[in-house]
């Protein structure tokens, strides 16, 4: 599915997630989108346990072993998947909704997408906190946008 499609999906789909329709748009899809289009594909493979949750995988810094971060890992096919864990249970999901979901999931901090086929060793990670903190920075906008002074009198 494009990614224009998916966003408007999620746009549709705000009332759902208690957002006001208008912040979706002018705040959360700007945000989404733009990081979606950093990234190479559309849909991603999540892999699940046997009760349909996402696999969470820990990882402890190399210098630091104390400092741990929770990540989940996004295929672009299901054979990658399929491979890094030996399993076969994994689920699509589109891009701008793997993204909108991390705004969520407060026990992830990282989705690593490994955008080269058959390559398991380099991903692009991007964290809870800069899709936060971009958002924070798109509603202080949006903010100022409807607190500026009208001109019409």
């Amino acid at each position: 599915m494009k990614l224009q499609k998916q966003l408007h999906i999620l746009a549709d789909e705000a009332p759902q997630y208690g957002i006001p329709t208008e912040i979706m748009q002018k705040a959360v899809i700007p945000v989404v989108g733009a990081f979606a289009q950093k990234l190479r594909h559309e849909t991603y493979y999540i892999l699940q346990n046997q009760t349909g949750d996402w696999l969470i995988n820990t990882l402890s810094h190399r210098q630091h072993p104390e400092l741990e971060k929770k990540v989940v890992y996004a295929f672009s096919r299901s054979q990658d998947a399929a491979k890094y864990q030996n399993t076969t249970n994994s689920v699509a999901i589109p891009v701008a909704h793997l993204l909108f979901q991390l705004f969520a999931l407060g026990q992830i901090d990282s989705i690593i997408f490994m955008d080269k086929q058959g390559n398991l060793n380099d991903g692009v990670e991007i964290s809870r906190t800069a899709l936060q903190s971009s958002l924070q920075h798109q509603l202080k906008q949006v903010k100022n946008e409807f607190s500026a002074p009208s001109n019409f009198a």
